[in-house]
């Protein structure tokens, strides 16, 4: 197995083995990304859409503010007022004021976002199982515990 450096060509050493690090895992991100993307795409969705779709669905009937939703997302996303605009657009999202504080607004799942979700539980199932399955539950673990702890340092 080739190291990192050898991988994107790198002809210097690196700064440090935190920036080597750091990249590796910028790079690693990318990777497993890609065919994400093109799962989504193929179903007219963006990874982002499709990860306020899962909160959605989480919430249930009640739905959630559109505030709640922006602290769930995996990704930060600046905006998700058009994030919502783009899910109500396409009918599988709605949003609508809250009966006790007119302030708030409620996204909520439609039905037309369940099915959609439905149809892609299997695949992206799948996909993971693809992308990850290879590297057994206990590496699994012990690669969530180190990103937890990278993350809690952040």
């Amino acid at each position: 197995m080739s190291s990192f450096g050898d991988e994107i060509r790198q002809e210097r050493s690196f700064t440090s083995l935190e920036e080597e690090t750091l990249l590796a895992l910028m790079r690693t991100a990318d990777v497993l990304t890609r065919p994400v993307e093109v799962l989504f795409k193929s179903h007219g969705l963006s990874p982002t859409q499709f990860n306020a779709l899962r909160i959605l669905r989480g919430a249930g009937k009640a739905g959630l503010p559109c505030s709640e939703i922006a602290h769930r997302m995996v990704t930060r996303d600046p905006d998700i007022t058009r994030l919502l605009d783009r899910l109500e657009w396409t009918h599988l999202a709605k949003r609508a004021r809250d009966a006790g504080d007119r302030r708030v607004v409620v996204a909520r799942i439609t039905a037309a976002g369940l099915e959609l979700l439905g149809r892609l539980d299997g695949p992206v199932a799948e996909l993971n199982r693809k992308l990850l399955g290879g590297m057994g539950e206990e590496r699994l673990r012990a690669l969530l515990a180190l990103l937890q702890q990278v993350r809690g340092g952040a």
